[in-house]
């Protein structure tokens, strides 16, 4: 089982709390991870990635064993702590301002 933290407002409109727990076929990557996340949560469709490029939105970013890992290619492996359940996949909600 993969864990995912998601922000609050991401959150409240999938009806959760802080961590679901999904599970992933195949290899462990951004795009499977937030592939299965949209399948079990489709309202989440087009607000963590866009819905045609696929690409993350602005102002998300995603974090791994204390790492950012927002600029990293969607299909490369995830952290084995990751894969393993261990640590959780964190989409976290910038904050932009002054």
């Amino acid at each position: 089982m993969i864990r995912v933290i998601l922000p609050p407002h991401l959150r409240t409109l999938a009806h959760v709390g802080s961590e679901v727990t999904i599970e992933v076929d195949g290899p462990v990557t951004q795009r499977s991870v937030l592939d299965a996340l949209e399948t079990r949560y489709p309202m989440l469709r087009g607000t963590i990635r866009d819905h045609v490029t696929q690409q993350r939105r602005p102002f998300l970013r995603f974090f791994a064993c204390e790492q950012d890992l927002s600029h990293e290619p969607p299909d490369a492996p995830l952290p084995d702590a990751v894969a393993s359940g261990k640590e959780p996949f964190v989409v976290l909600g910038a904050i932009a301002g002054g």
